[in-house]
């Protein structure tokens, strides 16, 4: 498959209307063949522009999910929107993602669990999403976390335990942890056998610089392409195939425990 990730800038002073609309243009203007199109976390009221979540929430068929839906359409390919403040209640909020099939239609959607709250108000404002799941698409078996979930292995133990293969990864994560996005990206795509796609977000808001490095990462640990850290669009081919071959080459999923909170602790000295 040939997968295009957007990596955009959300400066202070650009509307998120302008931006939305900055958006479709690229998309609509994107080389033909591209089979999956993946944005960043937040990316249209801008991660760290705490005080606006509320005035940019939106339900999750609002104006984000129905403009990519029309280009997904238009396209013939799939989109992960990245992730926007969703309005799920009058007063709760979560940062949510979904994945839109050729069709236009909703096929796969993710809340993003681990909120961040170290100089962070994510935690404060929004709610935790509560479950994971799993799509059989034209793509593979496809997963979705967002940014800080990278650091809960756990929480992809569950995601590969229900057959994911490729893992959707939108980000807004700070230069000064740039080590960090590279280690764990690459982290996770070894220690579960997935394609790991990770679309970070670029520029400044809200006063913090971010990293930018969207990056595609293999089973292996193999880095298949990686952006700079301005705004940019980088394309690459994935064979899914190749989770099936590293699974079968080494097969060390098998060697996990169901749970490994039933081992006994050792004692020290022990």
């Amino acid at each position: 498959m040939r997968i295009a990730l957007i990596q955009l800038e959300s400066p202070d002073a650009e509307s998120a209307e302008h931006r939305l609309d900055r958006v479709r243009a690229t998309l609509e203007n994107l080389e033909p063949g591209i089979d999956l199109i993946v944005l960043p976390e937040l990316w249209k009221v801008g991660y760290n522009n705490f005080d606006r979540y509320t005035e940019a929430s939106e339900n999750l068929d609002g104006p984000t999910t129905w403009t990519l839906a029309k280009i997904a359409q238009q396209r013939g390919c799939h989109i992960h929107t990245g992730t926007f403040v969703e309005q799920t209640e009058a007063t709760k909020l979560r940062n949510t993602g979904v994945l839109i099939a050729p069709t236009g239609q909703i096929v796969h959607g993710y809340s993003k669990i681990h909120v961040f709250g170290y100089r962070s108000r994510e935690a404060e404002l929004l709610l935790p999403g509560t479950s994971v799941r799993t799509e059989r698409t034209d793509l593979g078996t496809v997963a979705a976390t967002t940014c800080d979930d990278l650091r809960f292995p756990g929480l992809w133990t569950e995601i590969v335990d229900g057959g994911a293969e490729l893992v959707i990864v939108p980000a807004a994560w700070p230069m000064r942890r740039l080590d960090h996005w590279q280690l764990l990206t690459a982290a996770r795509a070894v220690d579960n056998q997935v394609i790991v796609v990770a679309c970070n977000a670029a520029g400044t808001h809200g006063g913090t610089e971010l990293a930018g490095h969207s990056r595609i990462v293999d089973p292996w640990g193999r880095v298949v392409a990686e952006a700079s850290a301005g705004e940019s669009i980088t394309i690459a081919d994935v064979d899914i195939d190749i989770v099936a071959a590293a699974r079968s080459e080494f097969p060390v999923l098998a060697d996990r425990l169901d749970d490994y909170r039933q081992l006994s602790p050792r004692k020290v000295g022990s």
